[in-house]
């Protein structure tokens, strides 16, 4: 793709002259005669490089100088003038231009410098992208059939330009998935603009994506750019998409239907080119059934479709993952723990809800409070299984209080699980489960939102467990 230039100048030979030398040399370029015309052509243009004058009518060279940079850090600019000296070039160097060339231009020194601004630019760009890329940054880890299958989804789906919505309950490590399709695009060199739509202040998210005009509401003491904006040529990553307001997601669906927008505040209409990944924790269909987002979005979105797999669907990649989060924590400064294999065997026994953000904060606190270096079933069981201390504990204490003939019928009374023919915790456990689900489900008819939000349960995660418990007649109740 060839790069392409802003001429700024009010001279129309001059505009004229230097769009001629460099299409000669392959770039592709956009003339405008004014400072003022300069901002209107890059907001609405993807530019990678600014030839400036410094003496216009209206908004000099050097006043829209700091501005460009503002708005535009990593955008080279090169000052070009007729009335030049050493103090003005020293001063717009420090302000923050690549290079300083007096009028009439010698077309030679032009190219050469346009050339080398460009370079050494896109080496900034491939310096801040290597540190994005370095081993300390978390990535999708696991040989497990799920995450290879999810590899193989996201190496195919990356070098496209389709729009992809990610599902997956909380810390499964979607933003993961978002940034290795970034990795992975013909739009790496361009940075990935994130917004977790759930942590944005309903009244501030509409200027936090599409940005605002100065003065349009308290605070607002200057214009700001919003995340489409910043994202114009590259990828946006919605994050949290299902907790965006209906009002919120009307605004965000023209900006993806029609790929333009207003500021708050402002009348000005803004064109951008962005290509759209989407992240939920949610079950949106359902959602969509409870009147909580709407379906042309979610159809809008949904082209192509990403599941990131629960731990509990992947305990395979246990030992792999303990074993990384282990080293990521000792490059912090905590002390290398190891696993031995029987405390390995006691959390693959948890369920891990919270996932791999549960397994990273449950390493963490192990690191802190345990003083062993090997990490046993001793010390994992009583931290991820507290009831079981809290059973041994009455167990004990009342093993002599209750005569012997009663012992089964203490447990079974009052609808309690049966555990008389169950020969491990493991299977107790997960008939308490069901009977404790299906007992809840019976008291809420059948209703799983209702169900979910009385004891604390993600929805998506409680109508897998009915499956799983094949409790679907209880909800036909």
């Amino acid at each position: 793709m060839a790069k392409k230039i802003l001429i700024v100048d009010d001279e129309v030979s001059i505009r004229v002259s230097l769009a001629g030398v460099l299409s000669d040399e392959g770039f592709e370029t956009v003339g405008v005669e004014s400072a003022e015309a300069a901002f209107d052509a890059l907001d609405r243009e993807v530019v990678d490089l600014v030839l400036l004058d410094i003496w216009m009518p209206g908004m000099d060279g050097m006043a829209a100088l700091p501005r460009i940079k503002e708005l535009f850090p990593h955008l080279p600019v090169i000052m070009i003038s007729g009335h030049g000296n050493i103090e003005t070039a020293v001063q717009a160097t420090k302000m923050g231009a690549y290079d300083f060339i007096e009028k009439p231009p010698s077309y030679d020194k032009i190219v050469l410098s346009v050339n080398n601004a460009i370079y050494s630019s896109r080496l900034e760009k491939e310096n801040l992208i290597l540190r994005d890329k370095e081993p300390t940054k978390p990535t999708l880890t696991g040989i497990s059939s799920v995450i290879i299958s999810l590899k193989e989804q996201i190496s195919r789906v990356a070098p496209t330009d389709a729009w992809v919505l990610i599902h997956g309950e909380h810390g499964t490590g979607k933003e993961l998935v978002a940034q290795a399709i970034h990795r992975m695009s013909h739009m790496a060199d361009r940075p990935m603009i994130e917004v977790n739509c759930a942590a944005i202040p309903e009244e501030l998210i509409e200027s936090e994506l599409f940005g605002h005009e100065k003065g349009s509401f308290t605070g607002a003491t200057s214009s700001k750019r919003g995340k489409f904006d910043l994202a114009n040529g590259g990828i946006i990553f919605l994050d949290e998409i299902g907790d965006m307001s209906l009002k919120t997601q009307a605004k965000i669906l023209r900006i993806l239907q029609e790929q333009k927008f207003e500021r708050v505040g402002g009348s000005k209409t803004y064109f951008v080119n962005v290509r759209v990944l989407a992240a939920s924790n949610k079950d949106l269909e359902e959602e969509i059934k409870l009147g909580n987002f709407r379906a042309d979005l979610f159809w809008r979105l949904n082209v192509v479709p990403i599941t990131v797999p629960p731990l509990r669907e992947r305990l395979d990649d246990l030992p792999i993952l303990v074993n990384d989060l282990l080293i990521a924590l000792s490059r912090k400064g905590f002390v290398k723990k190891e696993f031995s294999p029987d405390g390995l065997a006691a959390m693959a026994d948890h369920d891990w809800p919270g996932n791999v953000r549960e397994l990273r904060n449950f390493l963490e606190r192990l690191a802190i409070m345990s003083p062993e270096s090997v990490i046993t079933a001793e010390i994992v069981r009583p931290l991820l299984f507290p009831s079981e201390q809290v059973g041994s504990s009455l167990s004990a204490g009342k093993k002599d209080s209750i005569p012997a003939h009663n012992k089964t019928s203490s447990v079974t009374a009052n609808n309690a699980v049966d555990i008389s023919g169950m020969m491990n915790f493991k299977e107790a456990k997960k008939e308490f489960e069901r009977q404790f689900l299906q007992s809840k489900l019976l008291e809420n008819d059948g209703n799983i939102s209702q169900t979910a939000e009385k004891i604390h349960m993600e929805r998506s995660n409680l109508h897998r467990k009915i499956k799983a418990f094949h409790l679907e007649d209880v909800m036909k109740r």
